[in-house]
C-alpha cells in the first residue's frame, strides 16, 4: 500500500522529474557551450562551500575545543577565499594536484609490476598502466587547461546523459496509470 502512496505521489509530480532533466541537459549543453565560464561558475560554487564548511569546522572546532577541526575549519576558510578571489589559481593547483598523483601512481605501478617479475608472468598490462598514469601526469602538469576541459567535458556530458534519462523517466511516470492519482 505504501509504494502505491509513493507511486502515486511520484505520477503527480512528474513534471518536476522533467524539470530537473531539462535542467541538466542545459547544464550540459552550456559547458559544452561556454567552457571558460563553466569553469569559473564551478570554482565559485566550490569557494562558497570551503568557506561555508569552514566557518562551519572552525565554530564547532573552538566551541568543542578540538584542534584538527580548528585547523580544517582555517584551511576550509582560506581555501573558500583563495578560490573566490583567485579562482585560475584554484584550478590550476588541482589540476596539478591530479598530475601529481597520476606521475606517483604511474610510478609506484611500474615498480610494483618490475617486483612482480619473479611471481608473474606477463606484468607487462602493469607496466604499460603505469606508463599511461606517467604521461598523463606529465601531460596534465604541462598543459593544464586542456586538463581543465576534459574535466568539464566529462561533466557536461554526464549531466546531458543524466538530464536525459530523467525527461524519459518523467515521461514514463506521466503516462503510468497510477500517475492520475
Amino acid at each position: 500500500m505504501e509504494s502505491l502512496v509513493v507511486s502515486t505521489h511520484m505520477g503527480q509530480r512528474w513534471w518536476m522529474l522533467l524539470l530537473r532533466g531539462i535542467l541538466a541537459v542545459l547544464f550540459g549543453i552550456v559547458s559544452f557551450a561556454w567552457p571558460g565560464p563553466m569553469i569559473l561558475v564551478l570554482t565559485t560554487v566550490f569557494a562558497v562551500y570551503a568557506f561555508i564548511d569552514g566557518v562551519l569546522a572552525l565554530a564547532a572546532g573552538l566551541h568543542g575545543h578540538w584542534p584538527f577541526l580548528i585547523v580544517l575549519g582555517v584551511i576550509g576558510i582560506i581555501a573558500g577565499l583563495v578560490a573566490f578571489f583567485f579562482p585560475s589559481v584554484a584550478v590550476l593547483t588541482f589540476l596539478f594536484i591530479i598530475g601529481a598523483w597520476a606521475i606517483i601512481r604511474g610510478a609506484a605501478e611500474i615498480a610494483t609490476a618490475v617486483q612482480l617479475r619473479n611471481v608473474i608472468a606477463n606484468e607487462w598490462s602493469l607496466i604499460m598502466g603505469g606508463i599511461l598514469s606517467v604521461l598523463f601526469g606529465v601531460l596534465q602538469i604541462a598543459r593544464p587547461h586542456v586538463g581543465a576541459l576534459s574535466v568539464l567535458w566529462i561533466i557536461g556530458t554526464y549531466a546531458v546523459i543524466i538530464g536525459v534519462l530523467l525527461v524519459i523517466h518523467a515521461l514514463r511516470v506521466k503516462n503510468h496509470p497510477w500517475a492520475a492519482g
